[in-house]
């Protein structure tokens, strides 16, 4: 019986070792995208992703959304859901085209920032999500590029807006 117990031990730690040294071997940084088409306009997407207190009504996987002060005069909010607070801002707003929001990521394992480019369309719109992201703990990098994947919260934010237009969307892989 200690045998046994001992091997699963020593599993386990190997397990630990190599999930460790994949993860070091990874870089830091990510860069990943997605699109879908949309038959609302861009005016109404962008309206709809930069009224980020009613994410909650629309984004299932946001519970709450609390307002901070403003940083430098940009907005700034946290949301709050499953996964803990992911605090916020808005660092570039160009209406209806383009938009640019940053994790505030102090004592976060991860950072970076979303890139939303709005192109309109005949049909309406195509919306892409560009994540440029920074995973700084080894275990969470390993994890973020072999279990979640780098592109699954982008395609969920797509996925959850079509939604809110009544829309069955197909979201692609750019990069």
């Amino acid at each position: 019986m200690k045998r046994i117990v001992i091997g699963m031990l020593v599993v386990i730690v190997a397990a630990f070792g190599i999930v460790y040294g994949v993860g070091l071997s990874l870089p830091q940084d990510h860069v990943a995208a997605v699109h879908a088409e949309f038959a609302a306009s861009p005016e109404q997407i962008f309206a709809t992703i930069t009224d980020y207190r009613a994410h909650p009504e629309w984004r299932p996987s946001v519970e709450h959304v609390e307002e901070l002060p403003a940083r430098d005069g940009k907005q700034a909010w946290v949301e709050l859901g499953a996964t803990g607070p992911l605090p916020m801002e808005l660092t570039e707003s160009a209406p209806p085209v383009r938009l640019v929001t940053t994790i505030l990521s102090e004592g976060l394992p991860f950072g970076g920032r979303w890139i939303y480019e709005i192109e309109p369309t005949a049909a309406g719109a195509t919306v892409t999500i560009t994540e440029e992201g920074e995973v700084y703990s080894p275990i969470f990098r390993f994890v973020s590029r072999y279990i979640m994947g780098h592109h699954t919260s982008a395609s969920l934010f797509l996925s959850d807006l079509g939604a809110h237009f009544g829309e069955n969307i197909t979201v692609d892989i750019v990069r």
